[in-house]
């Protein structure tokens, strides 16, 4: 009872989810492309709304366990491919703890802190210090309250990147389907571009999903915990992911 949910564009080449993951139900959605099978309504807020759209419309028939992906099956997104590409996504997936997803609700796939960790998303930063190369952090104080209500901005928000996570059924049902078509709603409407409106989500999503703001779990015990071995790799290096 277990699915994998993609995020593609059309002219991405997602074969390699259903080849590997027999066992798994997959709902792969095209964001830009409105005759496909599954896709969005429309081209916007990147893997997010894919995500999203996924939750809304199966809210009452979820599987125990859900996990969230891009479409490319090698990148350094992940948390297993980085210094050997041996670990990809497929590697990731097939040695993800399920068990641990249970326990604790929500994981995000990517155990390597930066970038995301330890402060990315700083709100209040002084307006001196704000940077034009992230428009995210300008647009969170809004952003936060219209989609969670309230002006409890935290001073800081951190995960690491990529928006590539695991999470079960009872966590996602701690929030009611009405949030959730709020939040799908907000990404829609938001005069926000496709990248910005994006990466908020990328920084919400621990959050949505039960952690603290600041959700930065040490890498080797992340390893561990969901993988059941430690890093392949020289953890100093700690080699950051490319963007979105």
């Amino acid at each position: 009872d277990k699915i994998l949910v993609v995020a593609r564009l059309k002219w991405e080449d997602t074969n390699w989810v259903h080849e590997n993951f027999p066992d798994w139900k997959t709902a792969v959605y095209t964001v830009n492309d409105q005759e496909a099978e599954l896709h969005t309504s429309t081209n916007k807020g990147r893997e997010a709304n894919a995500y999203l759209t996924y939750i809304v419309d199966n809210y009452s028939q979820l599987p125990s366990i859900m996990v969230f992906l891009h479409s490319h099956r090698n990148h350094d997104h992940g948390s297993r491919d980085v210094g050997d590409l041996n670990f990809d996504n497929v590697a990731s997936v097939k040695a993800l703890n399920i068990d641990f997803v249970h326990q604790t609700g929500y994981v995000n796939l990517r155990c390597i802190q930066s970038p995301g960790c330890p402060a990315e998303i700083q709100p209040f930063r002084p307006a001196d210090e704000l940077s034009d190369l992230r428009p995210q952090e300008r647009a969170m104080v809004s952003a936060w309250n219209e989609l969670f209500g309230n002006f409890d901005v935290p001073k800081i928000i951190a995960s690491p990147c990529c928006a590539q996570f695991s999470v079960s059924r009872d966590q996602v049902l701690k929030r009611s389907k009405d949030e959730y078509q709020r939040y799908l709603k907000w990404l829609l409407d938001t005069p926000l571009n496709d990248a910005t409106s994006g990466r908020i989500f990328e920084y919400l999503w621990h959050i949505i999903f039960g952690r603290e703001p600041v959700h930065c779990p040490d890498m080797n015990q992340c390893y561990q915990d969901l993988y059941g071995s430690p890093p392949r790799w020289n953890a100093s290096s700690n080699t950051p992911c490319k963007s979105i």
